[in-house]
């Protein structure tokens, strides 16, 4: 005949939590200052506006070398806002590319050409706004997990 054992009853355990640093969530005009950075935009400026400007609270100015380029930044800034649940109320001048002006409210995304950026001078025309300074990005240090080895066993 076969024995059977007894089931132990089911306990749980306390939950463990290991303290956890909260992360709060980047500014959006940070989110498209990375998104700038990451297709290679120059020269990029935040300008804060709040209390100088009814419309919007930030703009973003940055330049690309090319119509392609300052396409290319716009598209990256739009994916990573979308990403964030962030869309645009209106999107100017994407087809010539000189000068891309994408509207978030809230947010104001200028992409020039060195041409256009010169000409039309945004920070000079918006020099009540306090530049705000873009923090340098923190490098993501990938986590080495250790390794097991295993002995076999000698007998």
């Amino acid at each position: 005949m076969k024995t059977v054992a007894a089931k132990k009853p089911a306990t749980k355990k306390a939950a463990t939590r290991k303290a956890s640093v909260v992360k709060e969530p980047d500014p959006t005009w940070l989110v498209a200052v990375r998104a700038a950075e990451e297709k290679k935009a120059l020269d990029i400026k935040v300008l804060d506006l709040t209390g100088v400007s009814s419309f919007t609270d930030f703009f973003v100015i940055c330049t690309g070398n090319s119509n392609k380029q300052t396409q290319a930044i716009s598209d990256e800034v739009a994916y990573r806002l979308k990403r964030e649940g962030e869309l645009p109320l209106s999107v100017e001048g994407y087809s010539q590319g000189e000068w891309i002006l994408t509207d978030y409210a809230d947010l104001v995304i200028h992409v020039l050409t060195p041409k256009a950026r010169a000409f039309y001078d945004l920070e000079r025309l918006w020099r009540e706004g306090k530049e705000v300074q873009i923090p340098a990005e923190v490098p993501v240090v990938p986590v080495k997990r250790a390794v097991r080895v295993v002995k076999p066993k000698v007998d």
